[in-house]
């Protein structure tokens, strides 16, 4: 019986890196900086911003990017730009929390990056009953230890979970935790065929078809 639903952030739950491409070519024009190409944001997408940033653009001041970085985004996101989760995405969230499952978040973002989204009132703090980023765990994906500190909290097992993410290192992560993995290609970042099948239980098109992907897996006996 699968009890709780891990999902990651960015182009699981909402569509980011698009967004985000736009977000920090916009910081790197404030500094003066030369635009980074798409394609080398694509090639980086899914590491941490800060370790990311140095080959994005390299010889940039870390220290004067994360600040401005911060105030940019939280513009974005008040301007409807960031971090937008569509209605059909939220009403999934609502189906599972119906059948009895816990939602939680799981993401390789910074805790300033993932703050706005767990405030009262936010669409999503009020569906989630966890919230895992590099603020309190000590482990990042792709290392299976990413989920030590929420299964530590919960008390589940990884039997008792199922992750759903975009990218291979979820799906590195899951599979060493012991725990079902659902690769979700909507974003259209990663195909199907970057993925080892070893770690990846189901696939899914579009966020809203979790729903009855973990139906069925929650009715195959151990």
């Amino acid at each position: 019986m699968i009890r709780a639903v891990i999902i990651d952030v960015d182009d699981t739950l909402c569509m980011t890196e698009a967004a985000s491409f736009v977000l920090e070519n916009e910081v790197l024009a404030a500094m003066g900086r030369p635009p980074m190409t798409r394609e080398l944001h694509l090639a980086t997408w899914g590491d941490p911003l800060l370790e990311a940033m140095p080959t994005r653009s390299p010889g940039l001041d870390l220290d004067v990017f994360g600040p401005l970085f911060q105030t940019t985004m939280e513009r974005h996101v008040a301007e409807g730009r960031l971090d937008v989760i569509p209605e059909e995405n939220l009403r999934a969230l609502d189906a599972l929390i119906e059948a009895d499952r816990s939602v939680l978040l799981l993401t390789s973002r910074a805790e300033s990056e993932v703050r706005h989204m767990l405030e009262p009132g936010h669409a999503v703090a009020s569906r989630v009953s966890g919230a895992y980023h590099r603020g309190n765990t000590r482990y990042g994906k792709p290392d299976p230890r990413a989920f030590d500190e929420l299964l530590a909290h919960t008390g589940l097992s990884p039997a008792q979970c199922v992750y759903v993410g975009d990218s291979p290192g979820d799906a590195v992560a899951a599979g060493g935790a012991g725990m079902a993995f659902i690769a979700c290609m909507q974003s259209g970042v990663r195909r199907l065929e970057d993925f080892d099948d070893r770690h990846v239980t189901a696939a899914i098109d579009a966020f809203p078809e979790v729903v009855p992907v973990v139906e069925r897996l929650s009715r195959i006996p151990d």
